[in-house]
């Protein structure tokens, strides 16, 4: 498992297990038909945290490329490596949209709604406003990664000896990602992830969906672009700050 696997592997099960959640939800005469939005954000915060479980130890779980990107930033991950690991997360969303496609496909084609598929591989805004779309997804991401730069490792206070959590080490980055959707995911249904966006937006261009909606790629550049705003914005305000 070296890095580059790791990153493929994780950002795959993050939309395997994202982009799951959605179609449970929105397609056609799924068991979680119109569950709800707190079921989407619980869906893809635990993804998140299954995802960390598995690429962190290998990797150190970026699985997203403005946190590769402001980690650059902040001076905490070679500059050199930042397009293999992003090259990586976009492989991996693409294999796991299209693997949500694949397991869903009888209720892709049960459901008439174009925007309903469509939402299980990218997001698009609730109201669209460029400004408001950018700021949103910039706010969002930032939350991400300046709280990220924040995190500790649990430890006895008075020895400083690290406790081992094992695998519940990722727990904290899950409950983060639940919190900005709950709180911040109503706007733009934060991608807050420039490759979970679009990587999978490219895969709904390409897969034989029947009756799909247009990609929107006059909007696809929004979830890529701010997020990496944000998150460097998160670093360097941490470097302000320390």
């Amino acid at each position: 498992m070296t890095p580059f696997v790791a990153e493929i592997i994780g950002t795959a099960i993050l939309i395997l297990l994202g982009g799951g959640v959605v179609a449970n939800v929105v397609l056609n005469k799924t068991i979680g038909n119109n569950s709800g939005w707190i079921v989407i954000t619980t869906g893809w915060a635990l993804a998140v945290y299954v995802a960390v479980v598995i690429a962190g130890p290998h990797s150190g779980a970026h699985i997203n490329p403005a946190v590769t990107v402001a980690l650059a930033v902040a001076g905490k991950f070679p500059w050199a490596d930042v397009p293999l690991f992003v090259l990586a997360q976009m492989i991996g969303a693409m294999i796991g949209s299209s693997t949500v496609w694949l397991m869903y496909k009888s209720h892709f084609e049960a459901t008439e709604d174009a925007s309903a598929k469509k939402a299980v591989f990218c997001t698009a805004p609730a109201i669209r406003n460029t400004f408001t779309n950018f700021f949103s997804e910039a706010i969002g991401t930032f939350v991400l990664l300046f709280t990220i730069f924040y995190f500790t490792n649990a430890s006895i206070t008075d020895t400083e000896t690290v406790v081992g959590l094992g695998s519940l080490g990722a727990l904290p980055v899950a409950f983060l990602v639940w919190s900005i959707g709950l709180s911040l995911g109503g706007t733009t249904g934060y991608a807050i992830n420039p490759a979970r966006d679009l990587g999978p937006r490219i895969m709904h261009a390409i897969l034989p969906i029947k009756n799909k909606a247009k990609s929107d790629w006059s909007y696809a550049w929004i979830p890529v672009v701010a997020p990496l705003v944000g998150g460097s914005l998160a670093a360097l305000l941490m470097l302000g700050l320390s």
